[in-house]
């Protein structure tokens, strides 16, 4: 298939390579407090509960700002955007370096979601300006390895860190990373040159999305009481659910669960998120060449994040099933978590193959903002099980990881009976073409 003639593959790789060292501060930025949840809650004298409500509290703005950005990058250039919100991610580790209260910090990780949360969908609405429809799966898979690259260097550095200098350091070290990033955004950054409405009348698209591309604007009532729209949050929400309890409390289950030492569950967490390097590269890689190959988006979208968030549901809930010894443990929590990711890689491009272009950037942070609540509940439930359980054996922690399961599950089923992209864009074609001019 020929390219758009807008499309430039070394700019557009380039801007690939960028955003995939913003998603990999994101993920250092998130996942900081869960690898020295250990040393803080000591020193901030931390029930289990209350740090879970901590934990969480970063993403109680995260689906409001996500929304309000969103909005936004209808309208205004995403350089900006993202140069901005780089910008609120450095400035905002200083306090969290100097607080000495669990309150001061409750407010410096709510105000700091709200910073991050529109990160990933605005991301991704940039990266689309780059890249046509069926090229879209590999490079936003990229992006997502930039979290697992952050995580992965989390474990391995930010114990280190701590053992030699404590445990603010690193809040001081995220924020001249971030700094860093932004001087060389400024200078690099720019904005995709890919109209799809234009390139569709050049170029032969899919049959889907060609037809909305160049349609009139959708009421966004509409839009989100479709039920494959419906069922990409649902997915999104357990993913993120997953995502939440790894983020804030895989460290803390490998140090008191599984007995591991402090530096010794830093590199088993980074085993962990390594693992989704190349699990979400694989599968993504699959996708897209089925795409190529002449596959419905059903087939070759929908089905495999379906089957993957089945298969990381079973792992879930043989974790708690089997008496493995911890080793064992770690290497079905990395496939388990592993699996879900795949939903953060495809979930963009399906709802980017149903929406008006237009309207694409407004509904993938409203599909991140929604989502995203599951990362924000997850933290505060396991708290709660864990505080009611005890926190001592791994046990505790595991039954937190089975509601994940059932989430999965319960998500993926769904999703194999209503998410039907082609069906939804006839649908929204047949509304289009009804609305007055």
């Amino acid at each position: 298939m020929m390219s758009p003639p807008d499309f430039q593959s070394r700019p557009a790789w380039t801007m690939t390579v960028m955003l995939t060292a913003l998603s990999l501060i994101n993920f250092l930025d998130k996942i900081v407090l869960g690898l020295v949840a250990v040393p803080l809650t000591a020193e901030l004298h931390l029930s289990p509960q209350q740090y879970g409500l901590v934990a969480g509290s970063f993403f109680w703005l995260f689906s409001a700002s996500t929304v309000v950005v969103g909005f936004l990058s209808n309208r205004i250039a995403t350089r900006w955007i993202l140069l901005a919100m780089g910008l609120a991610w450095a400035v905002l580790q200083v306090p969290q370096a100097l607080t000495t209260s669990a309150l001061g910090l409750l407010a410096c990780r709510v105000i700091l979601g709200a910073a991050e949360g529109p990160s990933f969908p605005v991301s991704v609405h940039a990266l689309y300006k780059w890249f046509p429809d069926r090229r879209r799966n590999l490079p936003v898979a990229v992006i997502n390895q930039g979290a697992a690259a952050g995580m992965l260097l989390a474990g391995m550095l930010i114990p280190l860190v701590t053992k030699q200098w404590g445990w603010r350091m690193n809040f001081v070290l995220l924020g001249a990373i971030g700094m860093i990033w932004c001087v060389l955004w400024l200078c690099f950054g720019r904005e995709g040159p890919i109209d799809e409405r234009r390139s569709a009348r050049g170029n032969q698209r899919t049959a889907n999305q060609s037809a909305l591309a160049s349609s009139q604007r959708l009421s966004y009532r509409r839009i989100l009481t479709d039920r494959s729209v419906l069922s990409v949050f649902a997915l999104g929400f357990t993913a993120y659910w997953t995502l939440g309890l790894s983020l804030t409390w895989l460290p803390t289950y490998l140090e008191k669960g599984l007995g591991f030492s402090g530096v010794e569950a830093g590199r088993c967490f980074a085993a962990v998120v390594a693992t989704a390097a190349p699990v979400n590269l694989g599968l993504s890689w699959i996708s897209q060449r089925m795409l190529a190959g002449g596959a419905s988006s059903r087939r070759a979208r929908v089905h495999p994040i379906c089957l993957s968030a089945m298969a990381g549901a079973l792992v879930f809930v043989l974790l708690i099933l089997l008496n493995a010894p911890p080793i064992q443990k770690v290497a079905l929590l990395a496939i388990a978590c592993a699996l879900p990711t795949l939903s953060f890689t495809l979930a963009p491009a399906l709802l980017a193959e149903i929406v008006p272009d237009s309207q694409r950037g407004a509904l993938v942070a409203i599909h991140t903002a929604l989502a995203s609540l599951g990362a924000a509940i997850a933290p505060a439930v396991m708290g709660r099980i864990v505080q009611t359980h005890g926190g001592g054996t791994s046990h505790a922690y595991e039954l937190g990881f089975v509601v994940s399961a059932v989430l999965l599950l319960a998500a993926a089923l769904a999703a194999l009976r209503w998410l039907r992209p082609e069906q939804s864009v006839k649908t929204l074609q047949h509304v289009a073409a009804r609305a007055p001019a």
